[in-house]
């Protein structure tokens, strides 16, 4: 059966480009699976005299638009966004690891889970590459409740058997084990993928790094899923532990661990080789400005990522990062990407970086054309916008005298009260 939706849309074309309608209909029709995609869209009076069979729900006044992606969020630190610490490693020793010593609870991971997904709906993100931690039964209770949902998710058990404290470090052959175990319980069930997890490289062992670059390529359809270049401290130690190798990064390229569907938070402090090396292996960045600003990291350079060309999307890093909200995410990275002291500042159209926050952090993951767009074959993922949700919004909406001041008054102004409604392929409301 067909079903039609009636409204403002936004949605994006194979290059990036912004595609809007005032008066938009998106026709969504059950593939030979019975998952709902998208089977048209564009304006209305162009699309609804070809679907005369299908049943329409009007939204006057809303705007549709691709269900946001998270590209790096760590689900197990929901309760502790706002901890106040000096710097990353400081905030990882007194707040995160002690918080993800818990997770060994079955209870206590489903409980969480419950909560994560809740926020991440509500806040109008329909995929999202998370951090679960290193205990099994937080990526159990992740991939349960994602599945019940019948949401697009991605998870994997965290690999650190060294320099972690007790609670939190695992053993480097049952880590593997353990992992393989979960990538085939779980990877391409329903709409779930596995992430192979290695923390990030001084917290693991060149063996358990060595055994993760096995598995990445035994299951090549995995993702991977790491940290580099956060904070100087890191790269220090880093470059100590690992002295063989000519920087952060190509420590993880020796272990076979950069590739397609290969995604690092942060990439703040890099050199153009370091840029070179992510294009060349089509390794993609997962942009996490307000964690960056929070701890004092540094600021990721948008100019120098699109100088030599690699993928890089947006991410919220709770809870190093200091929200859910998707609109919270885009004008941080706005701020980030206008500071000009430590590099070059730009300013970055308000398309573009919702463009980085959908389809382009589908590209990043390797889903481009199943999620993060409104086009034909995409999955129907997709969020009903009030853009008149406050007061203030509604009068700055009103002036936006075209596409781009409408969605920089959001992205601006915006928050969870934008989003009226995230809807679910699997659950697309008549």
């Amino acid at each position: 059966m067909k079903r039609a939706y009636r409204a403002a849309l936004l949605r994006f074309d194979d290059h990036g480009r912004p595609l809007y309608e005032d008066d938009g209909l998106l026709v969504v029709a059950p593939d030979a699976q019975g998952r709902q995609r998208v089977l048209e869209a564009g304006s209305h009076a162009t699309v609804a005299p070809r679907h005369p069979d299908a049943a329409v729900t009007h939204w006057p006044g809303r705007m549709l638009a691709p269900g946001f992606i998270d590209m790096h969020i760590h689900f197990p630190q929901t309760d502790i966004i706002g901890a106040p610490a000096d710097g990353l490693l400081p905030w990882l020793e007194n707040y995160t690891f002690p918080a993800e010593s818990r997770f060994a609870d079955p209870a206590h991971s489903a409980a969480v889970a419950e909560v994560f997904f809740d926020e991440l709906l509500r806040n109008g993100v329909t995929t999202a590459l998370a951090f679960a931690t290193s205990h099994v039964p937080s990526v159990q209770a992740f991939f349960a409740s994602a599945q019940r949902r019948q949401l697009r998710m991605i998870t994997g058990k965290v690999l650190q058997d060294r320099h972690s404290p007790d609670g939190v470090r695992d053993d480097t052959v049952q880590s593997l084990v353990d992992t393989e175990d979960l990538i085939r319980q779980w990877h391409g069930v329903d709409r779930l993928g596995y992430a192979i997890t290695p923390r990030f490289a001084p917290t693991s062992t060149d063996a358990q790094l060595r055994g993760a670059g096995e598995l990445a390529a035994r299951y090549p359809d995995t993702w991977v899923h790491s940290h580099v270049a956060e904070n100087k401290d890191e790269v220090k130690w880093a470059r100590e532990l690992f002295p063989q190798a000519r920087s952060y990064l190509e420590v993880y390229n020796g272990f076979g661990l950069m590739r397609e569907r290969a995604v690092y938070a942060h990439c703040i402090h890099f050199d153009d080789a370091d840029r070179q090396l992510m294009r060349a292996t089509r390794t993609a960045t997962a942009v996490s400005p307000t964690s960056n600003l929070f701890l004092g990291s540094g600021f990721f350079d948008f100019e120098g990522a699109d100088r030599i060309g690699y993928r890089y999307g947006l991410a919220s890093d709770v809870g190093g990062g200091t929200s859910f909200s998707p609109f919270t995410t885009m004008l941080a990275a706005y701020y980030v990407g206008r500071e000009g002291q430590t590099k070059p500042g730009i300013s970055i159209a308000p398309s573009e970086l919702w463009w980085r926050h959908t389809g382009g952090a589908a590209e990043a993951l390797g889903l481009a054309g199943t999620i993060g767009n409104l086009q034909p074959g995409c999955e129907a993922d997709f969020v009903v916008i009030n853009p008149q949700a406050t007061p203030l919004l509604a009068r700055k909406t009103g002036l936006a005298q075209n596409l781009e001041e409408l969605l920089f008054a959001m992205i601006v102004l915006g928050d969870d009260r934008l989003i009226e409604r995230t809807v679910i392929s699997q659950a697309l409301p008549g």
